[in-house]
């Protein structure tokens, strides 16, 4: 696979650890209660509307508007989404530090991630400027697994398809992209990533 000249990571669950459950664990300490909530309220459904692009004002007066009781919980979702980060997942952090000091790869972030909160990313993790480029989703109003968000960065950044190599945990996400030819690895953890870059020969 030493033909590879492109690397694209997604971020949260593969360079971030993001997990709305770290939050509401303050606010709501009955497990059966909280699990209840991020299934049927503030769901990983809901959350992806943001991701492809609409506004967290928006999303919050739909929920409020269905349930106006849990008011205070949805908003918190938005106004304490900060506390939703556990911080960079480090073996990743360091296969990225060393593939980029490698001038024979190009390396992007392919992201669904609210527009609004991105921001707020770039200012918490360094690393997020490593990047040759970088296409979030909500800025683009579109997201993974759609075929376009693929399309878009191939095309901002002349990307070769066969020459790419997708990393993402989501293996929705993997199979869209191998639909349109990118090599990809579903990540499962920094050392199974680690065998897999060294068994292809793309770091040593």
């Amino acid at each position: 696979m030493k033909q590879i000249n492109s690397i694209i990571f997604d971020l949260g669950g593969v360079l971030i650890d993001w997990q709305p459950d770290r939050m509401y664990r303050k606010i709501i300490e009955d497990n059966e209660k909280r699990d209840w909530f991020l299934q049927h309220i503030c769901t990983l459904d809901w959350n992806e509307e943001q991701d492809g692009g609409r506004t967290i004002e928006e999303a919050n007066r739909i929920l409020i508007d269905q349930y106006p009781a849990y008011k205070e919980w949805i908003e918190a979702y938005y106004s304490r989404w900060d506390e939703m980060l556990g911080g960079p997942i480090q073996g990743t952090v360091e296969l990225f530090r060393k593939l980029r000091q490698d001038p024979s790869y190009k390396i992007y972030a392919l992201t669904n991630w609210s527009a609004e909160t991105f921001p707020r990313a770039l200012e918490i993790f360094d690393f997020l400027h490593w990047f040759d480029g970088r296409i979030v989703s909500g800025e683009e109003k579109t997201r993974k697994p759609f075929r376009d968000i693929y399309e878009i960065i191939l095309n901002r950044f002349q990307l070769i398809p066969e020459q790419t190599l997708f990393i993402d945990d989501n293996l929705r996400n993997i199979k869209a992209a191998e639909e349109i030819g990118i090599l990809c690895h579903h990540f499962q953890g920094p050392e199974k990533l680690e065998e897999f870059l060294h068994s292809s020969g793309i770091i040593n």
